[in-house]
C-alpha cells in the first residue's frame, strides 16, 4: 500500500489533444481548447481528491519545433485561460505559479502570469504549477550551474535550486494520457521515486472519474524508496 500522505503532489503530462482532434476531423487547435476544459474539471477535482500539488505539463521547450501558428494559438489559448480562470482559482483559494523558462514567452502571457502568481500567492487550498517553456534536463543544468560552492550540494539544497523550495517538491504520482509511455523531460528530479500511470484516456477526454481512478491505483501501490517495505511476517510454525 501507499505510504500515508498528508498531501500529495500529483504531476500531469497532459497528452492527446492533437489526436482527440483529428479522430473528429477537427484542428489541433481544437483539441487544444477541448484540452482547457480538462484542465478546469482536473483543478475543481483534485483538492477534494487529497491533492495539494497539482503541476500540469502545459509546453515544453521542445514544443517550439512546433508550426509557427499553433504555437502562437497556443500561446493564445494559455493567456485565455488566465484571464478566464484567475476569479474562480482565487475564489477557491488555489495559488497559481509557473515553472520553466519566462525570457521566450510573449509579452502578454508573461505579464498575465505574474500577474496571476501575484493576485493567487495566498491561496493555500491547492498548488496549480504551469509548466510551461519548461525542460527538467535545462532545470538541472541551471540548478548545477547556480550552485557556487566546493562541496557537492545537498539533496534538499539541489531541490530549492530548482524550484524555490516553496511547494511539496516530491512528486507523489506522475500521470500521463493518450497511451504514451514516457516522461519527456518532465520533472526528472522530482520524479524520482513518483509512481507513474499511463492512461489510455486522450487529455481532452480526462476528467474527474479518471483522476480518482488514478489515485485509487496508486493507494493500492506499496512504496519502498529504496526499502525492503513491509514483507509478509512468517510465524514460528513456517
Amino acid at each position: 500500500m501507499s505510504q500515508g500522505h498528508d498531501s500529495l503532489h500529483v504531476a500531469i503530462i497532459m497528452d492527446g489533444n492533437g489526436r482527440w482532434a483529428a479522430h473528429r476531423g477537427m484542428p489541433r487547435t481544437a483539441g487544444h481548447r477541448a484540452g482547457a476544459d480538462a484542465v478546469r474539471r482536473t483543478v475543481e477535482a483534485a483538492p477534494t481528491l487529497g491533492i495539494t500539488t497539482l503541476t500540469l505539463f502545459a509546453f515544453s521547450s521542445d514544443n517550439w519545433r512546433r508550426p509557427r501558428d499553433e504555437v502562437a494559438a497556443l500561446m493564445s489559448l494559455l493567456r485565455r485561460y488566465l484571464q478566464a480562470e484567475l476569479a474562480r482559482l482565487l475564489d477557491n483559494d488555489v495559488r497559481l505559479t509557473m515553472i520553466g523558462r519566462r525570457d521566450r514567452l510573449p509579452d502578454g502571457l508573461a505579464n498575465a502570469l505574474a500577474d496571476a502568481e501575484r493576485r493567487s500567492a495566498a491561496g493555500t487550498r491547492l498548488h496549480v504549477r504551469i509548466a510551461i517553456d519548461y525542460s527538467a534536463r535545462d532545470a538541472i543544468a541551471s540548478a548545477a550551474a547556480a550552485w557556487r560552492l566546493e562541496r557537492p550540494p545537498s539533496r534538499e539544497e539541489f531541490s530549492r535550486l530548482l524550484v524555490g523550495g516553496d511547494a511539496h517538491d516530491d512528486v507523489d504520482l506522475l500521470i500521463r494520457t493518450s497511451g504514451e509511455k514516457r516522461l519527456s523531460d518532465f520533472l526528472l528530479w522530482e520524479a524520482a521515486y513518483a509512481e507513474l500511470c499511463f492512461v489510455e484516456t486522450l487529455w481532452p477526454d480526462f476528467g474527474a472519474d479518471d483522476l480518482r481512478a488514478a489515485l485509487a491505483d496508486f493507494h493500492r501501490r506499496e512504496r519502498r524508496f529504496g526499502g525492503l517495505g513491509s514483507a509478509p511476517q512468517l510465524t514460528a510454525a513456517e
